[in-house]
């Protein structure tokens, strides 16, 4: 099992847990280099979150197109390689232009 560590110099720019459609909870990390979901499991009876592996490690440029989309049910919705990740996060406007940012000034 791997736990997301930023490589040397690399800054975590947002994080939140969070659950994406398909994969479930988790959670996601942006990076100045990089975004990145990581599994977690929750448990009810002690309130306690265990980590899990990481599924998505995606450079920012390998995003292709980031919306937010959604009014009561925010969603941040991602497109790489030809797959599309729904997470929902709370402020899905802040991660949408925060990505954006990133990318453009790579």
């Amino acid at each position: 099992m791997v736990s997301f560590e930023p490589a040397p110099g690399e800054k975590v720019v947002l994080d939140e847990d969070c659950a994406e459609d398909k994969l479930r909870n988790g959670l996601l990390f942006l990076t100045d280099r990089r975004l990145v979901f990581q599994k977690t499991q929750g448990r009810m009876a002690t309130f306690s979150k265990k980590e899990g592996e990481v599924i998505i490690d995606m450079p920012l440029n390998k995003i292709s197109s980031v919306r937010a989309e959604g009014f009561l049910v925010k969603k941040l919705v991602v497109v790489s390689d030809d797959q599309t990740y729904k997470f929902g996060v709370f402020s899905n406007g802040k991660w949408e232009r925060q990505i954006k940012q990133l990318i453009s000034a790579s």
